[in-house]
């Protein structure tokens, strides 16, 4: 088991660089939470709207690829099972409270965290959570 992040994530459905060291791990029950649905197409959305690298047919197929991945893949649990934990992580390591919740889930799980965050993977390590780090 393993929790992956919305960083991950959105490699792997934008098929950025490394996007196939992410596939790898999608084999192995991984968890993430409910908000890297909504980080990972707001992903999508940038690279439509603002970055114009991406076309209106592309977006159909990463929201499909997505509504997958849901559906099939991975285990998405909400996030807000995680606020507390999170909130803590975040205040104490000075870091966003989108990047905690995935630290706090890989925490309560004791399973290693996949990111694609630098800073998220060195709070992850200083935390003594296990975490892979995919550039």
């Amino acid at each position: 088991m393993i929790v992956i992040d919305a960083s991950s994530l959105a490699k792997y459905i934008l098929r950025e660089e490394n996007w196939e060291k992410v596939r790898g791990y999608l084999l192995d029950e991984p968890y993430s939470l409910t908000l890297a649905l909504a980080e990972v197409s707001n992903a999508i959305w940038k690279h439509h709207t603002l970055y114009k690298r991406i076309s209106r047919k592309e977006v159909e197929i990463m929201f499909t690829a997505l509504k997958k991945l849901r559906e099939d893949v991975v285990i998405f649990e909400p996030f807000e099972n995680y606020l507390g934990m999170a909130m803590d992580i975040s205040m104490s390591e000075r870091i966003p409270i989108y990047d905690a919740l995935y630290l706090a889930q890989a925490k309560r799980y004791g399973v290693p965290l996949l990111t694609s965050d630098e800073r998220q993977w060195d709070v992850a390590l200083k935390l003594g959570i296990k975490a892979r780090y995919i550039e």
